[in-house]
């Protein structure tokens, strides 16, 4: 694994081949520095085109980040640092986590259960507690 490869989780990592980045200048702090470092990073990686992810995982990444990729490319900026080696770590990152969470299988479906007799009487119970009280809480009547 390069050093700019992606790894995304045990099984899988995204080549640097696959990435491309921009950098541009950054708004923010950066004092004199600001107006010559292109700090601002983007990076973009072409998930429907990927030749790491199975079908399955492209279908789901394509499926759960539908609403954040143009033409099956997802992009990424970063421009909270002030060093440029520091956004690019943290777009990796980001887009590690994206895919990861993407890739990952969804959870079993819920088994529906009846609530319990005792939770039943507790909550009956709960109901009438709360009924005495706002009882006691009235104006008495003559």
């Amino acid at each position: 694994m390069a050093d700019s490869d992606v790894r995304v989780n045990g099984a899988l990592v995204i080549p640097a081949a696959e990435l491309s980045w921009r950098f541009s200048r950054s708004s923010g702090p950066g004092g004199q520095g600001v107006n010559t470092a292109d700090s601002r990073v983007e990076l973009t990686w072409d998930a429907g085109n990927s030749a790491v992810l199975s079908p399955l995982q492209r279908e789901r990444v394509l499926d759960r980040l539908g609403e954040r990729l143009v033409g099956g490319v997802l992009t990424i900026a970063a421009s909270e640092h002030r060093a440029q080696l520091r956004n690019r770590d943290a777009a990796r990152a980001r887009l590690a986590a994206l895919v990861a969470e993407a890739v990952r299988s969804p959870a079993p479906p819920r088994r529906a259960t009846k609530p319990t007799r005792g939770s039943k009487e507790r909550r009956l119970q709960a109901k009438q507690r709360r009924t005495d009280v706002k009882r006691l809480r009235r104006r008495p009547t003559d």
